[in-house]
């Protein structure tokens, strides 16, 4: 009777587990786009592989460096928030080159599935095998490109993650929102929230190689070489010519309503700047464990503040081993040091998109109430994301009908739309917000790299 009644109770709770959870019907079946780019960096490394794929409904991504031959690797964590794996066995300091790959992925922790995903590729491909001494090594960070910069949860999976790896070249590494870097930002500290993405940079003294590659995804603004600040959608009672020093000196005044805008809500406190560094001069652990802590406490130079309580940042330091040490012409450790942490500085700021400029309404559009009755309706963009478009007195409203606000369309009230031409409208607001509708029944949310798109119910 008792094992009868367990069994039952087990029952109960497994179909009530199974129906209470969104993610029991919420499985991810979408198509990945792999090496999309506009600028990139190019750079000449054959034995490095750089492959990135995203889900452009997220929008959200990964980026994976593939080593054709296995090299040694060194990790220094930073920041109070870190999400990475295998970091353990980097930090137990053997000298054996067992590196095949390194993933940076978007998706906080369930983007950590691309790390071990892009593991069985490497078996599944005859690449490695489980012999004892050939299994594959892939280790990964993530960052949070989740909360109120987009309207769902998609994340990168297994499927995205081989996809990237299986397609990967040497030679070009897409720079701004791409990859892992997709749905970036950066500066939300200050309530700066500018778009932000991944960045490189490439030096070549004599036969050394150093790159630097970095997803940007910071609670602090980045900060040019001459202290100004390179994105930012910045308050306007701020000084024209603000800078980086200028906002810290002030704070916490800076970040206080009147001063810079609203306070930090949770979704800012979720930053990080994943990192790799990588040299083909031969170095020892101990070498390039300290070259890792060095590159990594320069960043503090391009990124104000660096490290915080609320950042993940990690920072992967790689020697190939491909250019032996020659005595007297060996470049010192210290030296490379110097020079990469300017490499990684390039890198920073290459990985800041065009920003997206605010639309302007035009107040002398009249637009008639058959053109706005074809807008209306509720739109779907997740399972709770939603927004109801009315109408009233020839103008069109907008107001959040799901489970949370939708940029500056709130739930609590309607707000009325500025036309800015026949299909586009715009909320004023310190942040750029452009609602397109293009095609009955559809329509888009900051048309672009960061664009997310509704559909009206039964179109």
């Amino acid at each position: 009777m008792q094992h009868q009644t367990l069994l039952a109770a087990l029952a109960t709770l497994s179909t009530s587990a199974f129906i209470g959870s969104p993610a029991a019907h919420a499985e991810q079946d979408l198509k990945p786009v792999v090496n999309a780019a506009g600028k990139t960096l190019e750079f000449d490394w054959p034995t490095i592989r750089v492959g990135t794929g995203e889900y452009d409904e997220g929008p959200t991504g990964v980026t994976v460096f593939h080593f054709q031959k296995r090299s040694l690797v060194a990790i220094d964590a930073r920041g109070g928030g870190p999400g990475t794996v295998n970091s353990d066995y980097l930090r137990l300091g053997y000298e054996v080159p067992k590196l095949d790959a390194i993933v940076l992925s978007g998706g906080s922790w369930y983007g950590l599935e691309s790390t071990t995903a892009v593991s069985t590729a490497l078996k599944d491909d005859g690449l490695r095998d489980a012999r004892w001494g050939n299994v594959a090594l892939a280790v990964g960070s993530i960052i949070y490109d989740f909360g109120d910069r987009r309207l769902n949860e998609i994340y990168p999976d297994k499927k995205l993650a081989q996809a990237a790896f299986r397609a990967a070249k040497p030679g070009v590494f897409p720079l701004g929102a791409y990859g892992a870097g997709r749905m970036a930002k950066s500066g939300g500290y200050f309530n700066c929230n500018a778009h932000s993405g991944q960045g490189g940079a490439f030096k070549q003294i004599g036969e050394l190689k150093i790159a630097a590659f970095t997803v940007v995804n910071a609670m602090g603004v980045i900060t040019q070489r001459d202290g100004s600040i390179a994105a930012c959608f910045r308050d306007p009672t701020w000084p024209k010519n603000i800078s980086a020093f200028d906002l810290a000196d002030g704070t916490p005044d800076s970040r206080k309503p009147g001063w810079t805008g609203n306070p930090l809500d949770e979704d800012k406190r979720a930053n990080t700047t994943i990192s790799l560094l990588v040299v083909n001069q031969k170095m020892s652990y101990a070498e390039l464990n300290r070259l890792a802590v060095q590159v990594h406490t320069s960043m503090a130079r391009g990124i104000q503040p660096f490290a915080t309580e609320f950042d993940g940042d990690v920072l992967y330091a790689v020697s190939t081993g491909e250019l032996e040490k020659k005595e007297g012409s060996a470049v010192t450790p210290v030296d490379i040091g110097v020079i990469a942490s300017d490499v990684m500085w390039d890198a920073i700021l290459s990985s800041v998109p065009e920003q997206p400029s605010a639309p302007k309404a035009n107040p002398r559009l009249k637009l008639q109430a058959s053109e706005l009755d074809s807008y209306v309706g509720e739109y779907t963009f997740s399972e709770f994301a939603k927004i109801r478009f009315t109408t009233r007195d020839n103008k069109l409203f907008a107001q959040a009908a799901g489970a949370r606000d939708t940029f500056a369309i709130k739930r609590d009230s309607a707000i009325e739309l500025q036309p800015v031409n026949k299909n586009e409208f715009t909320v004023p607001s310190r942040y750029p917000l452009l609602v397109k509708f293009i095609a009955p029944g559809q329509v888009i949310l900051n048309p672009g790299r960061w664009q997310q798109t509704g559909r009206r119910a039964n179109d």
